[in-house]
């Protein structure tokens, strides 16, 4: 319901009008007891309503937009005391003769205020300036900080809509190269008519179907992204065969939240620049474990013996890595990587959201 009427005082062309009769209906209500009679009332708060959404509309409708929002900032501020001195003078003008003069009963005491009663002495009467300005800017405050609480909010809308995006994207970055050789592997098994054949497609189904349909979320169960990883493991050992040594190790409860997708990028690279060129026997160490309130997470891989094509830190998948980082974890991970002779390293923790 706020929202709504959000919305439509920030594009109604009467947004103004509203407004101030929301004021007025606020205002008149609140200080009925003050004044003799309805009419009196009515008539005193439709002329303040009228110039506080005047002057409303002159300070944000022209000084703000034409002005502060060009940079004019000087010429802004003298605008504003000429815009403050100007209603004042209405003002009054409108009481020594219309509110005076109409219903003396009421300003009676309001006239003993001053020492002065003259337009000039009540004019250069610094307090009443003050007093009278604060309270015909008041509606100007109120409308402000609604225009500001909106574009904040539309602001965060389109921030929001532009993360769901760039995670869209970044949640895609599954190496083909891996769908490739799946299939290109899968075709081999099935020429020999190997027991593997069934398996390999049953691994790849649950990772294209978790990954297509079942992963749509920010976070999911780390319980689920293991899941992941050991088909995608299990594929990789029927693809390497005794290339590769693989160890996994889980110390979680499973229940966690983690971002999808997010652990198993490190693993693809792991396997690309680790196993690839390898003519040796490669070696893959995964742990994942819980400390305290903190995720860890630690992939490393031998490098290839002679040839120097392990992961930098200035990889492609290291930089969609750390963007997604930044998107769902601002300020509550640390990733460090380590790139040695032998063997290159990724240790990441993560606050367990």
């Amino acid at each position: 319901m706020l929202q709504k009427i959000q919305s439509f005082l920030e594009v109604s062309r009467f947004k103004y009008l509203i407004f101030g009769l929301l004021i007025f209906v606020f205002s008149a209500s609140a200080s009925s007891w003050y004044y003799s009679t309805t009419e009196e009332l009515l008539i005193t708060y439709s002329i303040r309503v009228i110039l506080q959404i005047a002057m409303s509309y002159v300070i944000i409708e022209f000084l703000i937009l034409h002005l502060l929002n060009k940079g004019k900032v000087l010429i802004f501020w003298i605008s504003i005391v000429i815009t403050l001195l100007t209603f004042y003078l209405i003002c009054t003008l409108t009481y020594i003769h219309y509110f005076e003069p109409t219903f003396p009963a009421t300003y009676v005491n309001y006239i003993k205020r001053f020492t002065d009663t003259s337009l000039l002495g009540r004019f250069t009467n610094i307090g009443e300036f003050i007093s009278k300005s604060l309270y015909l800017l008041y509606p100007t405050f109120l409308i402000l900080v609604l225009k500001l609480y909106t574009e904040k909010q539309r602001l965060l809308k389109l921030n929001e809509q532009k993360k769901t995006t760039e995670l869209a994207a970044l949640k895609n970055q599954l190496n083909p190269h891996f769908l490739f050789n799946t299939l290109n592997n899968l075709h081999a098994l099935a020429l020999k008519k190997s027991d593997d054949t069934t398996k390999v497609i049953q691994k790849l189904s649950n990772i294209l179907d978790y990954i297509l349909y079942r992963c749509n979320e920010n976070y999911v169960s780390l319980d689920k992204e293991i899941d992941l990883i050991e088909n995608y493991l299990s594929l990789e050992k029927i693809r390497y065969a005794d290339r590769v040594k693989i160890s996994f190790s889980k110390n979680v409860t499973g229940q966690e939240k983690i971002a999808p997708l997010l652990l198993l990028t490190f693993i693809e690279n792991a396997f690309k620049h680790g196993v690839k060129e390898e003519i040796n026997q490669a070696s893959i160490e995964i742990n994942i474990s819980k400390k305290g309130e903190q995720l860890v997470f630690n992939v490393k891989n031998s490098k290839p013996t002679g040839v120097n094509t392990a992961m930098n830190k200035d990889s492609i998948g290291l930089k969609n890595i750390k963007k997604q980082l930044e998107l769902l974890y601002p300020k509550a991970y640390n990733l460090i990587i380590e790139n040695k002779s032998n063997s290159f390293s990724a240790n990441l923790k993560l606050d367990i959201i």
